[in-house]
């Protein structure tokens, strides 16, 4: 048997490949259809990343979702980007993240500064 996979190209060839790799999902890696699962699912990342792109949250958001993930708190914060009243102003976007403090986010909170650098909207 020979595989024959298209490219996609619309929404429907899009719906078609997820229904064919959900049948195939589990199949042996090394039979024909463990390949064809595998080449699927690089179309379809492909389709998704060009048709489907997903931003990056803006810095502050980003930094709430690590806090949470690290089950850290606010006052975790301090001594990292400032004092208390400097942690609470960042966090709900009344002051920008200085370079000192997204240096110190990137290493306490291991995320990337080309994260943390992004322009965010300032809350009056």
């Amino acid at each position: 048997m020979e595989l024959i996979i298209k490219p996609i190209k619309t929404d429907q060839d899009y719906e078609i490949a997820l229904q064919r790799l959900a049948q195939i999902f589990d199949a042996d890696p090394n039979s024909l259809e463990g390949e064809e699962a595998e080449v699927l699912s690089l179309l379809i990342e492909n389709y998704e990343d060009e048709h489907y792109p997903i931003e990056a949250p803006d810095p502050i958001a980003a930094i709430k979702i690590r806090m949470e993930e690290l089950n850290l708190k606010q006052k975790d914060l301090v001594g990292i980007i400032g004092g208390k009243s400097r942690v609470s102003e960042i966090l709900n976007k009344k002051k920008t993240l200085t370079i000192d403090m997204i240096r110190e986010l990137e290493k306490l909170l291991h995320i990337s500064a080309s994260v943390l650098v992004r322009k965010y909207q300032l809350i009056k």
